[in-house]
């Protein structure tokens, strides 16, 4: 259920965003979804590729820091309300959201929302409840 996401640490610079993407090509790994956050001085890549495990393997041998972090997928309305609804039950529930980001795919009419929060399991618990569809870790590293 919970899908692995890679966290890598980059200089707020130009062509840093570069390198670590061309790593994974070498190592044959393949991005399913990116979010790009960033301050003044560094930013942080959130990928999650098909394969986390050799991703971070190839990333860390050519010197990069990276960190595996726990998310989860939803499936939701990919209509215009889609992503309120589901806000809605996770404020409802008391739930603080680190971040979230989302991508479309090839079941017409519905998206993928990828999010994290500092209780994962009792978000989990939380869209189980409200019939939110997870998405499994498998599902979306084959996209």
């Amino acid at each position: 259920m919970k899908i692995k996401q890679l966290s890598i640490f980059l200089q707020n610079k130009m062509g840093s965003l570069a390198k670590p993407l061309e790593v994974l090509t070498v190592a044959d790994v393949n991005i399913r979804a990116m979010c790009m956050a960033d301050t003044s001085e560094f930013g942080i890549l959130r990928l999650v590729v098909d394969d986390p495990i050799k991703g971070k393997e190839a990333l860390e041998e050519n010197n990069f820091l990276v960190k595996i972090t726990d998310i989860i997928g939803i499936e939701m309305n990919d209509a215009p309300g889609g992503l309120t609804s589901v806000l809605d039950v996770i404020r409802d529930n008391l739930i603080d959201l680190e971040y979230l980001y989302a991508f479309s795919h090839k079941k017409e009419d519905k998206a993928i929302l990828l999010l994290h929060a500092d209780d994962i399991d009792k978000l989990i618990d939380v869209l189980i409840k409200n019939n939110i569809p997870l998405v499994s870790a498998e599902e979306v590293y084959n996209l």
